[in-house]
């Protein structure tokens, strides 16, 4: 039976020869994630339940970083309950103040997800690794107690959408703008409960970084996950993170596919998504009046050394518009430290931004950046909803990190080619 990549992770973790589309099926687990967020909840079902070990110490992972540093009592009281579990079952992948980073840049880079594994995560960003050719999906902390326990999930097998992504980006075009682009054409529903599965030659083009962009944001598409073929660029970057053996699926060349684009890359000019919802899609070129309060650069999509690289390449030897706020949020400690050693800390700095430690912060409406009534802000984060970042009449405007640089110079949304 031919099968997508995303079935063949499926059938060979539920110890089948097979899987369809619609199957139900239970999957052995290779990493369960949480945060301070979502893991108290899950460690509190996990107690109810009367579990007392966890299935494998050194496949749960647990990083504090959506309100760490703590910034408040009911925050402190979250990270001190993980803290807690985690020493209380030996749990290897522990990440805290310090030693954290947004959980989404930090697990790759650890080589903690390879190809061909299967992963959930209580976060619904955890689609993530389908960069790195791994079935990854967020679930409910609920799922995720049980997983710590049994090593173990239930999946409905998706059906799939295919990507076939041909061509070059061009200078100051991004993997951010690729998905924009893919949101705003198949809307915010397009791809319920499917797998969005990207191939084709286009893919040399794209960085792990841009990938990575890619799959975060496959769920703002109503996907269950997003996955990437596997090719030299994958291999080459988990090769040098990754030192136990891993698997990599390719899907058949008579795999069934609900839909398939064709998508130019030369032909993607740098996107934003409108309020209020990552589907409004326009490029930068035509948003040219709308004046932002706030620039956010980081995030679990956006917060990457290539990322910061981006922007500093537009920020340096320029300052931020005059009363606007710009914050950078580099996703890691090793990318923060990284960020320093290339100067790219002292050209924020020099531009008028703000540098924060690696958090989730202002993408959730945490801290770190919060929106007043009224209030607009270009962020490289990848929702914005309602009340996303703060006041219920702010507004977001999703974009790549040359375009929210661009705009935070020209002190209104704009085209990154045509900074003065």
């Amino acid at each position: 039976m031919a099968m997508t990549m995303t079935q063949k992770i499926l059938a060979a973790h539920a110890g089948l020869e097979s899987v369809r589309a619609g199957q139900l099926i239970m999957a052995k687990l290779d990493m369960v994630l949480g945060n301070d967020i979502t893991s108290p909840v899950a460690i509190n079902e996990f107690k109810k339940n009367g579990f007392d070990s966890v299935f494998d110490k050194e496949k749960i992972s647990m990083v504090m970083d959506h309100f760490a540093p703590n910034k408040d009592i009911k925050a402190a009281e979250q990270c001190k309950q993980c803290r807690a579990f985690a020493k209380s079952f030996d749990i290897k992948n522990y990440y805290d103040v310090g030693e954290m980073g947004i959980e989404h840049a930090l697990l790759p880079e650890k080589g903690l997800v390879a190809p061909g594994e299967a992963v959930i995560g209580a976060d619904s960003h955890t689609c993530t690794y389908g960069a790195l050719g791994a079935f990854s999906t967020g679930v409910g902390s609920t799922d995720m107690a049980a997983g710590m326990a049994t090593g173990e999930a239930w999946f409905k097998v998706p059906s799939a959408i295919k990507f076939e992504l041909t061509g070059a980006l061009r200078p100051f075009v991004s993997g951010k703008d690729v998905i924009l682009h893919i949101i705003g054409m198949i809307g915010v529903d397009g791809a319920l409960y499917k797998s969005m599965e990207f191939t084709g030659s286009g893919l040399k083009s794209l960085s792990m970084d841009d990938r990575l962009c890619m799959a975060n944001m496959a769920i703002e598409a109503g996907a269950k996950n997003g996955i990437f073929e596997v090719d030299e660029i994958t291999l080459a970057y988990v090769n040098e993170r990754v030192e136990r053996p891993f698997t990599v699926y390719s899907a058949d060349a008579d795999a069934e596919y609900d839909e398939t684009y064709v998508i130019d890359l030369s032909k993607i000019e740098p996107t934003v998504a409108c309020p209020h919802l990552p589907e409004n899609t326009k490029e930068a070129r035509e948003l040219s009046d709308i004046i932002p309060d706030q620039v956010v650069i980081g995030s679990c999509t956006n917060g990457r050394l290539s990322d910061m690289k981006a922007a500093a390449e537009i920020l340096k030897g320029r300052h931020i518009a005059k009363g606007l706020r710009c914050i950078v949020i580099p996703a890691t400690q090793k990318i923060y430290k990284e960020c320093i050693a290339l100067g790219y800390i002292d050209t924020f700095i020099d531009a008028g931004c703000v540098v924060s430690t690696p958090t989730c912060g202002p993408c959730l409406g945490g801290y770190m950046g919060i929106l007043a009534s009224d209030e607009i802000a270009v962020a490289t984060t990848n929702r914005n909803f309602v009340g996303r970042m703060g006041h219920v009449t702010s507004k977001i405007y999703l974009a790549s990190p040359e375009v929210a640089a661009a705009s935070a110079v020209m002190g209104r949304i704009c085209d990154p080619r045509d900074v003065k």
